[in-house]
């Protein structure tokens, strides 16, 4: 008997105002599940002390970019304070072939621009919304690592990010960080098990049909 086919990874969005959680939760569930891998981005900046090319971005020339994304092999892509930021095409249709599931962290923006790619068949979007905004200007506060500039810009930016949860498949509320990881878990193994995701069932049901006709032979 043949190898089931592997089912085809998920192409999983997650969202959020900044201090509503996402990139807890982001390493939480790298860190757990062993089918999941984080997208790495493609970026014109120059690498930061301790960054790795191709752990932690795929550097490159702007040049080269700009072709890339002129040749859709881009799946999303922006221009952050003068440089661009992108996610390339190739790794992640690798990735999904493979059964492979892969994390994004996203804005909107770069989210909307992957539910309108060719593999949006893949995606599933999740947005983290905080329980208050008196609850996420604390969480921003608490890490002690902005000024009140950054924290201020942070806060009416935040309005925009929030204006946008209906677009998404799912919304988790991040009051307790346990509860809302557990949520996204119940989420991710409720979307591998879909039907249309599982290519092994059509194998599995015909040798069902034909020990039926075995059966009544």
């Amino acid at each position: 008997m043949s190898a089931a086919q592997p089912r085809r990874g998920l192409l999983i969005i997650l969202s959020s105002p900044s201090g509503a959680g996402k990139s807890t939760l982001s390493r939480r569930l790298l860190a757990s599940d062993s089918n999941v891998r984080f997208s790495i981005s493609a970026t014109t900046r120059d690498p930061r002390v301790g960054e790795v090319e191709g752990e932690h971005y795929y550097f490159t020339g702007r040049g080269e970019f700009e072709a890339m994304a002129a040749a859709d092999q881009m799946l999303e892509h922006a221009e952050v304070f003068g440089n661009l930021y992108g996610t390339p095409r190739a790794p992640v249709e690798r990735a999904i072939s493979l059964g492979q599931d892969v994390l994004f962290d996203v804005d909107w923006q770069g989210g909307q621009q992957i539910r309108n790619s060719s593999l949006r068949d893949a995606v599933v979007t999740i947005f983290i919304l905080p329980p208050s905004i008196a609850e996420l200007e604390a969480r921003l506060r608490a890490r002690a690592q902005d000024s009140d500039e950054v924290v201020a810009g942070r806060m009416a930016k935040s309005r925009d990010e929030i204006s946008h949860w209906a677009e998404y498949d799912y919304v988790l509320v991040n009051r307790d960080l346990d509860a809302c990881e557990a949520d996204l878990r119940a989420i991710i193994a409720a979307e591998r098990l879909r039907r249309d995701r599982r290519p092994e069932l059509l194998g599995i049901v015909n040798a069902l049909n034909r020990e039926f006709e075995e059966r009544m032979a």
